[in-house]
């Protein structure tokens, strides 16, 4: 299966497009190679394109002004979506930067085609409220996740949702992620794998 093929199975497996809803969409997507580092959309510029990783791995994180700190707020790996989705959405500057933690490939769509394709097609346009859908969820799963879990629980949701996570990305942006220190990261590890 090649790149276009994985591309067009995920968005039927996300919401249902048909191949003649993806052949619709082939003129628009374009693809992007990024080197470990590489920015995909910078602090306070507009998200103007919407990604599918098929190779790789990106976060989205943001600098805490005081301390300087790097903070990964979110992942997006191999066979997903890379989008600051209030920025891609709204079309307004973003709040935090998204960069490549490997050497990455992505499909990318921009803003503007995707509404013409949703101006087209009611599969695309369902394909646009179940993508808001999903970055109104991941966000709020975000949140909860902080608010209501333990730093354990959060490794345990991850590992359950990525199970390669942790051959894709290293242990100091997955830390940053579950909000916790790179040591208490290798005791849950170390407590986990003992069970």
């Amino acid at each position: 299966m090649n790149e276009m093929q994985k591309l067009g199975y995920a968005l039927n497996q996300f919401a249902g497009l048909t191949e003649a809803d993806f052949a619709m969409s082939m003129p628009f997507w374009h693809f992007k190679e990024f080197k470990k580092g590489d920015a995909y959309n910078d602090f306070k510029s507009v998200c103007k394109y919407l990604g599918f990783v098929t190779e790789g791995a990106f976060r989205s994180y943001i600098i805490a002004e005081k301390s300087g700190q790097e903070k990964n707020v979110f992942l997006s790996l191999k066979h997903g979506f890379v989008v600051a989705f209030k920025s891609f959405i709204n079309q307004a500057p973003c709040d935090y930067r998204t960069q490549a933690i490997a050497d990455s490939q992505v499909l990318c769509i921009s803003h503007s085609d995707l509404l013409a394709l949703y101006a087209q097609s009611h599969n695309w346009e369902r394909f646009g409220r179940l993508l808001a859908q999903e970055g109104f969820n991941m966000t709020i799963d975000r949140l909860e996740s902080f608010i209501m879990r333990l730093p354990e629980e959060r490794y345990l949701d991850l590992i359950n949702k990525y199970p390669d996570v942790f051959n894709e990305i290293p242990l100091y942006h997955i830390s940053s992620y579950l909000g916790i220190q790179g040591p208490s990261l290798s005791r849950i590890r170390k407590r986990i794998s003992g069970k």
